[in-house]
């Protein structure tokens, strides 16, 4: 944007550092970013974007601006269970303790006011884009409208009856029509979401592979997510969960695999020849001791690695600032290596990557002239923050989510200096509080 010839721009926002992500991670400092028609129109040093004309100018002078998080994987209407059943092992408090609770409480209320507590919370703490694999999605749009913010909804697909249906047809019946509906939408892509390979049999998993296909879909699946679940399907059918997911036409660059906290040399060869996205939980996955998902060596094998923070009956947040963190450290732990999963590393899991494991890599995950912008703008003021050598260090080392200020999603401002403009507070932690009434039986 040539300084002699300014031109009219919405959003102006001057920062002290940006981190465009794309080509790299190295802090821009006094630049400002300007925003038209919710794309990003110019990422240029300050002194040159001060004729510029905008409708509104932000001058954060102790913020970095960077791109808006992408948690690539979660529930988030299962925020209403948050702290009801901790410090259990995976199944025991699957089988046990979350199916039963749903059984009884899931219903399209509980998905809308379960969702709107986890967006508000996501938006809060720096998240513009969510995966989400749930129950009555139909009702997590509605409210995914509401709030503004981008999203996939993966519909989930098991074998047998749950809330929302009567089975795999009954599933896929309502996740194409879902899929029909919302095809318009600049927000919202959907995927198919089949749970796992121990809850969706061969017949149903090549139905989602051919019908995917046909759509040219994504796919999300827990995948490896335990060591029991691999024995399991080994003394049940003599393969690797992986190994059976590839002869069955699942696996593909489209296809979203959660979690993989128990892979060996072959399985991880296996993701990287299809091109397989893996989304890496680590805080459930430490939670659950469900195990230590290999990520350098993912990474060293060319398999891009996304982040996301599972739902917050697991975790027991939706914070992805605290995953990157993290993802950072136990990844050092795992390899054995203090070099492993530098800060850089971790904050593009956190961004871009996530943007390519959703396919919407072209649109988000960097600041880059001609995506949307979606971004996010965090005060490095606090005195935890200082001094501040490395701002890309602070994002990742320090406890810095309650320093988001503000949000952009396609250039509109969903967060106004820490206050969500689209969703109430009040009215979500209200609801919240009525749920956890009725579930507690208070």
């Amino acid at each position: 944007m040539p300084a002699q010839s300014p031109q009219v721009v919405d959003t102006l926002i001057f920062a002290r550092w940006i981190i465009p992500v794309a080509p790299n991670c190295t802090p821009l400092i006094n630049h400002a970013l300007a925003i038209r028609n919710g794309e990003i129109c110019a990422l240029l040093p300050a002194q040159d974007a001060e004729s510029i004309e905008a409708g509104e100018v932000l001058r954060l002078s102790n913020h970095v601006i960077m791109p808006g998080l992408i948690n690539a994987h979660g529930h988030a209407a299962m925020s209403l269970f948050r702290g009801m059943a901790d410090d259990k092992p995976l199944h025991t408090w699957l089988n046990d303790h979350i199916w039963p609770a749903e059984g009884r409480w899931v219903d399209e209320a509980f998905v809308r006011d379960g969702c709107e507590l986890a967006i508000a919370e996501m938006l809060r703490s720096g998240t513009t884009t969510f995966s989400d694999m749930y129950f009555f999605p139909e009702a997590a749009a509605t409210v995914i409208r509401k709030a503004g913010i981008r999203a996939q909804l993966s519909f989930p697909i098991f074998d047998f009856p749950c809330a929302w249906g009567s089975g795999p047809d009954d599933y896929l019946r309502k996740g194409l029509a879902l899929r029909d509906e919302l095809k318009h939408s600049k927000l919202i892509t959907v995927a198919f979401g089949p749970h796992a390979p121990y809850t969706v049999g061969d017949d149903a998993m090549l139905r989602v592979a051919t019908l995917a296909a046909e759509a040219d879909a994504a796919i999300q699946i827990h995948l490896h997510e335990t060591q029991q679940e691999i024995d399991d399907a080994v003394a049940q059918t003599g393969k690797r969960p992986i190994a059976r997911l590839a002869e069955l036409g699942l696996l593909g660059p489209k296809t979203q695999c959660v979690h993989l906290a128990a892979l060996n040399d072959e399985d991880i060869n296996t993701l990287a020849n299809y091109g397989c996205q893996a989304i890496h939980c680590p805080e459930s996955n430490m939670k659950l001791a469900s195990g230590f998902s290999p990520v350098e060596k993912m990474r060293a094998a060319g398999i891009n690695v996304a982040l996301g923070t599972d739902g917050a009956a697991s975790n027991n947040d939706l914070d992805l600032f605290s995953e990157m963190r993290s993802a950072a450290l136990l990844g050092k732990v795992v390899a054995g290596d203090a070099c492993a999963l530098p800060d850089h590393y971790a904050l593009t899991m956190a961004t871009l990557n996530g943007a390519k494991a959703l396919g919407i890599d072209h649109l988000v995950g960097s600041l880059e002239v001609g995506k949307q912008a979606d971004v996010i703008a965090i005060d490095l003021s606090a005195l935890e923050q200082q001094p501040i050598y490395s701002p890309v260090s602070q994002l990742v080392y320090t406890n810095i989510s309650h320093q988001v200020r503000y949000s952009w999603i396609m250039g509109r401002k969903v967060l106004d200096n820490g206050e969500l403009t689209t969703l109430d507070r009040r009215d979500i932690m209200t609801r919240a509080e009525l749920w956890r009434t009725r579930i507690s039986g208070e």
